[in-house]
């Protein structure tokens, strides 16, 4: 009877883990701590991961869905994937102090869409229903924005002017599959009007790139990410489209031996919203598997780094770094 074989080597995609929108939101959180101390309420999670929400929770943030949890005079936060005009005339009525963690990149695609309707514009919003990122950019109307979730759906959309119609898309999905939609856009409105940059954000490219690279030469990947983060689904995803078995962790702990049978080399990534510490850990857990030898694949070197909203860049990081210990 031939013996399991079990992994040897762990193949890293390059980039993976934290972008930079997602590092600015959880400095934005973690600066506010420091400087105004706990409670900061939070609207929505920060950002898609389990460990990053929990530990900030241990500090004092509080994470909440409807604005009528948050007392008066209190500190908030909106998170990475944005909100509608409704949430941020409702927390300035309210006279919280307000911080905006929304993703630069987001804010580009709310910017287009207010610049274009004023000029009678409609839009499609190619993204996934129920996201928070597009109920904040579907919000930014009151209407005229219609939401594209596969192809079957452009059909049904009805527009006033096709002349003036324009299509925006959710920053984390897959690239293919948002190309392929975005060609059925063109096809059924042909004078469409596209972004003059793609929506889809550089770390979400990236990522994706990096596991078309990774897949081919790995017998299994695992993606480092929550379940509720889109980013890191569409790993997967990618993964199993490219043939190779994917499967998602939350922690270290959700690795099962039985995906690893049979597999000696296991490709490792993560999605833009997980932390390196735990892609650290599930290097250790797979050694204690078998793994032997680690590696990194050459990839595209990220150096994007947003600006923080005024009234927070006075402390200095050691101060913010203090403030985790």
């Amino acid at each position: 009877m031939n013996a399991v074989v079990h992994p040897n080597e762990v193949i890293l995609a390059e980039p993976r883990g934290f972008c930079a929108g997602v590092d600015r939101a959880i400095e934005i959180v973690e600066r506010a701590l420091v400087k105004f101390g706990a409670p900061i309420y939070v609207r929505h999670e920060i950002v898609h991961n389990t460990y990053v929400v929990n530990d900030l929770k241990s500090r004092g943030a509080i994470f909440i869905e409807d604005l009528a949890e948050v007392p008066a005079g209190a500190t908030l936060v909106f998170s990475a994937h944005g909100v509608s005009q409704e949430v941020r005339r409702e927390a300035t009525a309210r006279g919280f102090q307000i911080f905006d963690a929304t993703c630069p990149l987001v804010t580009k695609v709310h910017v287009e869409v207010a610049k274009l309707h004023r000029e009678g514009f409609e839009f499609i919003m190619i993204g996934h229903k129920g996201h928070p990122e597009v109920e904040g950019t579907m919000g930014q109307l009151s209407d005229g924005i219609f939401l594209v979730e596969d192809v079957e759906d452009v059909a049904k959309v009805q527009v006033r002017d096709q002349t003036k119609l324009a299509v925006v898309t959710q920053t984390t999905l897959s690239v293919d599959d948002a190309a392929e939609i975005l060609a059925e856009v063109k096809r059924v409105f042909p004078r469409v009007r596209e972004p003059k940059q793609q929506d889809i954000c550089y770390a979400t490219q990236n990522r994706q790139d990096a596991v078309k690279v990774l897949a081919p030469q790995v017998d299994v990947v695992i993606v480092v990410g929550s379940p509720t983060s889109s980013n890191s689904n569409r790993l997967r995803e990618l993964a199993e489209r490219l043939g190779t078995p994917g499967y998602m962790v939350d922690a270290a702990e959700d690795l099962k031996a039985e995906w690893l049978e049979g597999r000696p080399r296991v490709g490792l990534t993560a999605g833009a919203s997980a932390p390196d510490v735990l892609v650290q850990a599930v290097i250790d857990r797979l050694r204690e598997f078998g793994a032997t030898t680690v590696r990194s694949l050459p990839g595209v070197e990220e150096h994007v780094r947003f600006p923080l909203p005024m009234g927070l860049g006075d402390k200095s990081m050691a101060e913010v770094s203090a403030s985790r210990s």
